[in-house]
């Protein structure tokens, strides 16, 4: 398990007005998904496929509709496996707030809250081939 930070995520309450403050305020560049109600969020250099971050120290993200769990913004942490990882969160005195799902083929997420009531969310990849 990597245990790092990877991803944030931030609701909105207005789509067009989000992005153009993000994009407008700190030079964000943003990439909608329809197909997920999703945007995401390049806050610096991306590889040439436009995939994942070409700058050591940065993380990219993404933008939603505000709803719940996911009321205000959260970090987001890599795992290896978010059942297990889930699991752990439980036995330390958190709480998972939705569990393992997928997201497309890419991967999976979650969302827990901490020993100190704080959302946070998971990401697994998803196994090549799988």
């Amino acid at each position: 398990m990597s245990g790092r930070v990877v991803h944030f995520e931030i609701p909105f309450d207005d789509a067009e007005r989000a992005r153009r403050f993000y994009s407008e305020a700190f030079g964000w560049q943003m990439q909608g998904m329809p197909e997920l109600d999703y945007t995401v969020v390049s806050t610096g250099p991306s590889a040439p496929d436009g995939g994942m971050p070409a700058e050591p120290g940065y993380i990219g993200g993404g933008m939603m509709q505000r709803q719940e769990p996911v009321r205000s913004p959260v970090v987001v942490i890599d795992v290896d496996d978010i059942d297990s990882a889930l699991e752990k969160v439980a036995s330390l005195g958190g709480s998972t707030v939705v569990p393992r799902q997928p997201i497309g083929d890419m991967g999976y997420s979650a969302y827990f809250k901490d020993s100190e009531g704080n959302l946070v969310g998971l990401w697994q990849n998803a196994t090549p081939g799988a």
